[in-house]
């Protein structure tokens, strides 16, 4: 995260500090921002001892100034759901585990870990999804080069979460979102070519270096191959 939005994270934890005092825990930011993407916006969880529907309110009268300074609404939950839903949210979060800032507080994340188990069963969700709606955007594009490309481009942030998720499956703790995606890749076997083409695809440059419909077979084949590996993953 550049040092150029820290006043903006500042006003936003001085913010959550007037509406939860001694409650307000800590505060961390995360997401594509963390990673060094400083045009998007600042998305940031804080973790509470309790919340009230005048909280809520409170912050609802905050959310015009989040949005000046192109800070996401943040995710604001008690410490003790948080915890607990870790079961139920194991790619979310993790995602969050991978690479954050710790604003305010404590490490939320000290002593948190995601059952290997969990993570294997919403990777397999994630990836079989990944498939279906690759397959059915096929069809709805007709045959169309046009939509074909523009399926692929608009599924290649996906993508790319799918190996960064099997990275971690697979017990990566690389924190850098390019080396945890493309470790990811490795594991799963992928051909390297077809995963730096769709990789580009993600953040897209003014001039394409491939055509993204001419990459849908190999794309194609290589989410069925991580479906393959997720399949069979046993830890």
């Amino acid at each position: 995260m550049s040092a150029s939005w820290r006043p903006a994270a500042d006003r936003l934890v001085s913010g959550l500090r007037g509406v939860f005092g001694e409650r307000l825990q800590s505060v961390a930011a995360y997401g594509t921002h963390v990673d060094g993407h400083d045009e998007e916006p600042l998305s940031c969880l804080a973790l509470v001892s309790s919340i009230t529907t005048a909280d809520l309110e409170a912050c609802a009268r905050m959310s015009h100034g989040w949005q000046r300074d192109r800070i996401a609404t943040p995710l604001i939950l008690p410490e003790e759901e948080f915890r607990r839903s870790l079961d139920a949210f194991p790619l979310e979060y993790g995602e969050i585990l991978r690479a954050h800032t710790v604003l305010f507080g404590a490490n939320p994340f000290a002593n948190v870990a995601i059952d290997p188990a969990d993570l294997r069963r919403a990777c397999e969700t994630q990836v079989k999804s990944h498939l279906v709606h690759l397959r059915e955007g096929f069809i709805e594009a007709g045959g169309t080069p046009r939509s074909v490309g523009d399926l692929v481009t608009a599924s290649a942030p996906a993508f790319a979460a799918l190996l960064r998720n099997i990275a971690r499956l697979q017990g990566s703790e690389l924190s850098d979102r390019a080396h945890a995606t493309r470790e990811g890749a490795r594991l799963a076997n992928l051909t390297e070519s077809v995963v730096t083409d769709i990789l580009s695809l993600e953040r897209p440059s003014s001039v394409k270096a491939t055509d993204p419909a001419k990459l849908f077979p190999e794309y194609l084949a290589a989410v069925e191959q991580l479906a393959r590996f997720v399949d069979t993953w046993r830890g």
